[in-house]
């Protein structure tokens, strides 16, 4: 059983940074596809930004280009989010989700809180 954990939430003033952490076990390959999503209170949860275990191919929200990178660390089953420049509007529930490209199972995280705001 996939299991996710996340970790790095916290608060944070505008212009500053954050790193998320998510913490994957139990993975049966490297055919997965780890996604950041969020989710603000009131809105839909939306995609941030997604990164392949094969390929090391990556995507991101408009909203967070060129501040946020996503990255992965095979070795160590570790995915992460750099989040720079921070606005208030990025503040949210960030979650690390693991597709197996294969059977499709999703698996999720408890999420982390980021709240930004001076």
């Amino acid at each position: 059983q996939v299991q996710l954990v996340e970790s790095g939430g916290g608060l944070v003033q505008p212009g500053g940074s954050l790193r998320l952490s998510c913490a994957a076990s139990g993975l049966t390959s490297a055919s997965y596809v780890f996604t950041w999503y969020r989710q603000a209170p009131g809105k839909e949860r939306e995609l941030v930004a997604y990164i392949t275990t094969s390929t090391g191919l990556t995507t991101y929200a408009d909203s967070v280009k060129g501040r946020f990178a996503i990255s992965i660390n095979n070795a160590k089953n570790m995915v992460y989010l750099q989040m720079n420049n921070l606005r208030p509007e990025d503040t949210a529930v960030y979650y690390c989700n693991a597709h197996h490209v294969w059977s499709g199972d999703d698996y999720w995280g408890q999420g982390t809180q980021v709240t930004v705001s001076s």
